[in-house]
C-alpha cells in the first residue's frame, strides 16, 4: 500500500516552548483503519491539526501524497473534529447542501439515506436535536464523502452506548476499503474491534506503532489491557 501521509522529524511548540509533539516520524499507509491513542496531552489532537493544516509545525514537515496540507490535501481529507461546528440554527437539510455546495466528493444520496434510516427530520434545526443525534449527524456528513482518509477525533465521546454502536457501523460500513481511517479516542474497548494498526503517542513522540493481532499474538493482551501496560493507567 503506497503512503498517504508521511511526518518527517515533525515537531510543534506552543508559545510556553514546550513541544506538543516532537520530532515525529510517522507514515500512515492506504487501506487501514488506525487507532490513534495515547493519554491527555500526548499529542493526538495536534498532529491532527497539523495534518489538516490547521496548524502550522515549527519544525519538519507533514506532506499528504507528497505534498504539504492545503487546498489539495482537503479534497481527499475528511475531518471530523472534537467539537462541533454546525450552527445549531441551520436545519439539517442546509448541512446537506453546504457539503454538497463545498466538497466535489459528497455523496447527498448516501447522507439522505442514513438520515431517514434513523428517522431524523431533514427540516429539523440542529439546536432542536440531543446532542447524540447531532454527532451522528456530523458523523453522515464527514462519511458521505468519498475521501482517501478520514480522520475522526473522539467519534464516540459523550454519547450514550445505542449511538456508540450506530457510529462504529457507520464508519466501517461507508468508507472505500481502499482509503483509510484514523480513529482518535480514549474509549479504545469500544472501537478496538474495528482497528487494522495502533499508534500510541506519548509525550509528542510515537512509542508504538503495531498491527492489532500482532499485539494479541505477541503480549496475549487486548489493545485496551496492552495500552494501560504501557502507560501504567
Amino acid at each position: 500500500m503506497s503512503a498517504l501521509i508521511e511526518c518527517r522529524n515533525l515537531t510543534k511548540c506552543y508559545q510556553n516552548g514546550v513541544p506538543a509533539v516532537l520530532d515525529m516520524n510517522l507514515t500512515i499507509e492506504s487501506g487501514h483503519i488506525y487507532g490513534l491513542l495515547g493519554p491527555n496531552g500526548s499529542g493526538k489532537t495536534t498532529l491532527i491539526k497539523m495534518i489538516n493544516g490547521l496548524l502550522i509545525p515549527t519544525a519538519g514537515e507533514v506532506l499528504i501524497e507528497g505534498n504539504k496540507p492545503g487546498v489539495e490535501s482537503r479534497k481527499i481529507i475528511s475531518y471530523l473534529p472534537e467539537r462541533t461546528y454546525l450552527d445549531a440554527q441551520n436545519k439539517v437539510s442546509d448541512m446537506i447542501a453546504f457539503f454538497e455546495d463545498f466538497y466535489e466528493d459528497f455523496k447527498p444520496d448516501r447522507a439522505w439515506e442514513m438520515l431517514e434510516n434513523l428517522g431524523i427530520n431533514r427540516e429539523a434545526r440542529l439546536k432542536t436535536l440531543s446532542k447524540g443525534t447531532r454527532e451522528k449527524i456530523q458523523l453522515i456528513l464527514v462519511m458521505s464523502r468519498e475521501a482517501k482518509l478520514f480522520i475522526l477525533d473522539e467519534p464516540i465521546a459523550g454519547v450514550d452506548p445505542a449511538a456508540r454502536d450506530y457510529i462504529i457501523r457507520t464508519i466501517i460500513t461507508n468508507y472505500n476499503p481502499e482509503a483509510s481511517v484514523m480513529i482518535c479516542t480514549h474509549l479504545i474497548s469500544d472501537i478496538e474491534n474495528i482497528l487494522d494498526d495502533v499508534i500510541f503517542l506519548k509525550q509528542g513522540k510515537v512509542v508504538l506503532k503495531a498491527q492489532v493481532d500482532e499485539i494479541r499474538e505477541k503480549a496475549g493482551k487486548t489493545v485496551d489491557q496492552y495500552f494501560r501496560e504501557v502507560f501504567a493507567c
